[in-house]
């Protein structure tokens, strides 16, 4: 299991792995190969470099992986309970970090840190806890080690008393809180967080927003960063993959697919998301509307492609959500729509194909999140788009801190604005456009994924 970067071995800690598992109909396990910037920064460090992945098992089919022994070199997969990992997860990642990180809550009727959290808490002490042990046992001496996101904020801190010769890093891919609204946790929560956080030599965030917020916490509930030090590293898209993927087969035939459903001459406006709810999908919906009813003239000659892929379907808040997004589409399209023409084509199932063949039609690219710590359709569709696509770009996105200067940027909450935004966006000179779009692809693809990964790395040894 050793790997090297110059002279140190290399782990990566995350709750979902490079891989899964599931179990065949005869038994047997079929496993498959996930993605991302993460899979793609490790590769990146050479095929020889053995670098250990731990993550926890997320199925039965992994759970089944790891009692038969059956894995992947580098990838060490931890069977944690599973009662443990839904406390862990749904219980409190989910529900109470990324709701404080990304300012979700009712606060007339929630949070409420009750005993029922306490025990949760527990839980995600414990789940916390396996993956720093694991670790500990796994690095060599002097090993530097990538620990990743919200739900194993507890690690650094407590693989620093286990093993206090490692470079410890962590990278947060969400927003962090302002310290205002991150005083909602219980006090002793508040600063566990920020203590574990604080076990890492280095704290990395997508932007110097979050980052800012992060300092700002630390200085109100934990006395300052200590020795931590901090870094701002902005994922970018991985534009050579996506270049070629978006002209594969498949995407030509999804694209054919798509222009029948948009009718001939039409202009798009294009949105992919998952129904997670900082995403705005709702009130993306209501803009369009707006758009349809203060702007006639663009009826029946534009369509908005909304694909909104179901998230979390195991809270019910965010299957209330999804459904609510499939009403709202059904509402415009019998609102405003014509025996040619459905103003509305949403799209409910994860198909990337599709999604790479929407980038490629996209006229107009809209994300207007809530909060996000950055956004990665907002980098990917210039990058795909054909004909160069305008940006409508929230300015409560993490992307907008290097995407703003050529994106039209609107107040995530106010309709009436966004509604003008993409009828300024439809109404934007062709060549005006285009150019808008090649900037936006080239700062967009600034740090892509393997890079992205070794400036963290680089940086850690630093």
């Amino acid at each position: 299991m050793a790997s090297s970067f110059g002279a140190a071995q290399v782990l990566v800690a995350s709750n979902r792995g490079p891989v899964s598992y599931a179990v065949a109909d005869d038994g047997s396990l079929r496993s498959k190969r996930g993605g991302g910037g993460l899979v793609s920064g490790l590769s990146a460090i050479g095929p020889d470099s053995g670098a250990l992945w731990v993550c926890s098992a997320l199925s039965d089919g992994d759970r089944e992986a790891v009692r038969r022994g059956v894995g992947e070199d580098g990838v060490r997969m931890l069977d944690i309970p599973a009662d443990v990992h839904a406390d862990a997860y749904n219980g409190v990642a989910n529900s109470v970090l990324w709701f404080v990180h990304h300012m979700l809550y009712q606060t007339p009727l929630e949070p409420a840190f009750d005993a029922e959290f306490r025990r949760q808490w527990a839980s995600y002490e414990t789940y916390n806890r396996a993956f720093a042990r694991a670790l500990a046992e796994e690095a060599a001496e002097g090993a530097a080690v990538l620990v990743q996101d919200y739900h194993l904020t507890l690690v650094p801190g407590m693989l620093r008393e286990l093993r206090s010769d490692l470079r410890i890093g962590h990278f947060s891919h969400t927003p962090w809180a302002p310290p205002e609204y991150f005083a909602m946790l219980p006090d002793d929560i508040a600063r566990q967080v920020l203590r574990g956080m604080l076990g890492a030599d280095r704290l990395g965030f997508l932007t110097h927003r979050w980052a800012d917020a992060f300092t700002a916490c630390c200085e109100r509930f934990a006395g300052g960063l200590g020795g931590t030090r901090i870094g701002v590293h902005g994922l970018g898209a991985d534009a050579d993959f996506l270049r070629a993927r978006s002209h594969e087969a498949d995407v030509d035939e999804r694209m054919a697919a798509l222009r029948e459903e948009i009718g001939e001459g039409r202009r798009t406006v294009v949105r992919v998301d998952r129904t997670e709810l900082s995403k705005n999908i709702v009130r993306g919906l209501l803009a369009y509307r707006q758009l349809l009813e203060d702007r006639p003239e663009w009826r029946e000659r534009v369509v908005h492609l909304a694909f909104a892929y179901p998230s979390r379907q195991d809270l019910a808040v965010y299957r209330d959500y999804t459904a609510e997004v499939q009403r709202l589409a059904q509402e415009i399209n019998e609102q405003y729509g014509t025996p040619g023409w459905r103003p509305v084509v949403l799209h409910v199932r994860d198909d990337f194909a599709r999604s790479l063949a929407a980038y490629r039609l996209a006229d107009v690219a809209l994300v207007n999140p809530i909060r996000d710590g950055m956004n990665l359709v907002a980098k990917e569709v210039p990058v795909v788009s054909d004909a160069g696509c305008a940006l409508v770009l929230s300015r409560e996105a993490g992307a907008h801190e290097e995407l703003g200067e050529d994106a039209i940027t609107v107040n995530p909450y106010d309709v009436v604005q966004t509604a003008e935004a993409l009828h300024e966006a439809l109404s934007m000179r062709p060549e005006d456009r285009t150019e808008r779009s090649k900037r936006l692809a080239a700062a967009a693809t600034a740090l892509p994924p393997a890079r992205w990964f070794l400036d963290q790395l680089e940086a850690l040894r630093g």
